[in-house]
């Protein structure tokens, strides 16, 4: 796959934006242009065929600052025909009832534009309570999920392997 992908992100703390930067190494140079909602509309996201969102759940399954900010903003967004793929940050241990539920409420924000999704990420692995982010049938989180906090030394190689499914459903999509 060669088309240009838009990602876009929030972050506070800098994890989330530290994973959208080691998300974009594992494609080839220039690929993926990096997006920091808090400096640009949403609306940027229409520019691209091919998108990844990355957010982080806060609490007790708050979304990020700069998301909730743009939050009204998604509904808006035209992503028919368009991929998307979503990553999430959580805290599995802390806040074990509500791991990655932001990734679950901008999933099903997204379910409407019109986009396909892909990048699916199975729960195995995992210890938390309950999640938003699961799908139907609980197996899979709608994005990759990340836990900087209690499973840091995962991060890299569960990056590594969701790109390398990406890879894969993009070609398979387009």
């Amino acid at each position: 796959m060669t088309d240009k992908i838009g990602l876009f992100y929030g972050s506070t703390t800098c994890f989330t934006e530290i994973a959208a930067e080691k998300i974009q190494a594992q494609f080839p140079p220039g690929q993926v242009e990096l997006f920091n909602i808090k400096d640009v509309p949403l609306k940027e996201a229409e520019q691209f065929d091919n998108l990844i969102f990355g957010l982080s759940t806060w609490d007790f399954g708050e979304i990020q600052e700069d998301w909730e900010s743009r939050w009204d903003e998604i509904s808006d967004l035209n992503l028919a025909g368009k991929v998307v793929a979503l990553f999430g940050m959580g805290d599995q241990v802390g806040y074990t009832d509500w791991f990655q539920d932001a990734l679950g409420m901008l999933h099903d924000e997204l379910a409407a534009s019109g986009a396909t999704r892909i990048g699916f990420w199975p729960n195995q692995g995992y210890d938390f309570a309950a999640s938003k982010a699961l799908t139907p049938d609980g197996e899979f989180f709608v994005g990759l999920a990340l836990d900087e906090d209690t499973q840091y030394d995962l991060s890299e190689e569960r990056i590594q392997q969701w790109v390398a499914q990406l890879h894969q459903e993009y070609a398979e999509v387009s």
